[in-house]
């Protein structure tokens, strides 16, 4: 049945026209900014994830610049490690050179002064941004390195601790801890040096006449060969009237634990701070002290190195095996720092660009299937217009009715 009041083939064809716009609004929208998600209103649980996921991006962008500037700061330092070893290990040149008869101790000694003045310059100058983390300024820096995102949507952020170093050669005072035996051994003070033939040898090691000389924080370090043990003053150490047993009996009880083959130690009970060392082995040992004060800077024992007379140099070469120890020590923890810093900035990138690829499959459009579909729209939109003009000519038909 026709009609002239209602035409329902252009309001079905209108409806037609009115959706195929719709669609292809939508499509030029994707086409235009190059998502199928582009707010809330297009898919609102989607979008509110891509958001949160966005937010982390940010975020693990800002820790990427703080990796940077941590592993920037880390490097220095241990740069300045490693350099300071360098130099140590040539203050060791010399320091055997001084042990000769015949050779000219003063010229040496200033080159030893030289070489410390240098590493003074080295540590001075290792600081990135403000921070050194060699001059003992510093006990430990964090360095942002993550952020947490558990399932419930709490977010904590998680940091690596760098543990300085301290290096500095300030603060060093004598207080003459050490008396070796007169057999073998140099060093009345704060170093000593013996060696201990095979095979029978013995020799004593005095720590201090009493307890008077120790403070908290006062180190004992002894090698022997090439493994070294140390001791700590605690406060109760020093407030005790027999600190120097007390240190002489901790150090006993490391050496042992080393296990080396043929060594024996005894506490001597009748002497203050007194260990016996006898050398039964095959081999000669060398055994060697170090005292560093509590005051003084990691290096702050440097300070005593003075390679002017036979007995100083003597007594030199054990300190300065001890300060390379430390500065090897400090270059190896600052490099092991460095290399989780690499990892976590390595892994950093790799978690933002597999965040980015997770965001973009969420509401990045299929730019092959938007263009096929704009296409197959307009072609509709074209007939979907003939469509509503054709049905709008109807009625004009029946007007011939009533010719």
């Amino acid at each position: 049945m026709s009609s002239i009041l209602t035409n329902n083939g252009a309001m079905v064809a209108l409806q037609t026209l009115k959706s195929v716009n719709a669609n292809l609004a939508e499509t030029q929208t994707q086409i235009s900014t190059g998502k199928s998600v582009a707010s809330a209103k297009d898919n609102s649980a989607v979008w509110a994830i891509s958001k949160v996921m966005e937010s982390d991006v940010t975020g693990f962008q800002a820790i990427s610049d703080s990796l940077s500037l941590g592993e920037s700061t880390v490097a220095v330092a241990a740069n300045a490690a490693e350099t300071i070893t360098d130099l140590l290990t040539q203050m060791k040149e010399k320091i055997v050179s001084a042990q000769g008869s015949n050779v000219d101790r003063s010229k040496i000694n200033d080159d030893v002064t030289a070489l410390k003045n240098q590493i003074d310059s080295v540590v001075s100058a290792a600081q990135f941004n403000g921070l050194n983390l060699v001059d003992g300024s510093t006990g430990s820096t964090s360095i942002l390195a993550s952020l947490d995102r558990d399932s419930s949507g709490n977010v904590t952020a998680s940091s690596i601790t760098v543990n300085a170093q301290d290096l500095s050669t300030g603060g060093y005072t004598a207080n003459d801890i050490f008396s070796g035996s007169s057999t073998g051994s140099s060093g009345d003070g704060d170093t000593v040096a013996l060696v201990l033939d095979n095979g029978g040898g013995n020799e004593q090691i005095e720590i201090a006449e009493n307890g008077a000389n120790f403070v908290t924080g006062d180190k004992v370090s002894l090698t022997v060969g090439d493994q070294t043990v140390s001791y700590t003053v605690t406060a109760d150490d020093a407030a005790a009237t027999t600190t120097a047993d007390i240190v002489a009996v901790a150090l006993k009880s490391k050496i042992d634990e080393l296990g080396i083959s043929g060594l024996t130690v005894d506490y001597d009970s009748g002497a203050a701070g007194t260990l016996d060392f006898t050398n039964a082995g095959g081999v000669d040992l060398s055994i060697s002290g170090q005292f560093t004060n509590a005051g003084s800077g990691g290096l702050g024992a440097m300070a005593g190195i003075d390679v002017s007379t036979a007995g100083g140099a003597t007594s030199a070469l054990a300190t300065v095996e001890s300060l390379i120890d430390t500065a090897i020590t400090a270059a190896a923890s600052f490099g092991s720092s460095q290399g989780r810093i690499e990892t976590q900035a390595d892994f950093v990138s790799s978690l933002t660009d597999a965040l980015k690829s997770g965001i973009g499959s969420m509401v990045d459009a299929d730019m092959e299937e938007a263009s096929a579909r704009l296409q197959a729209l307009q072609t509709q939109q074209q007939l979907a217009i003939q469509s509503l003009s054709i049905a709008n000519q109807a009625p004009q038909s029946i007007l011939s009715l009533f010719r």
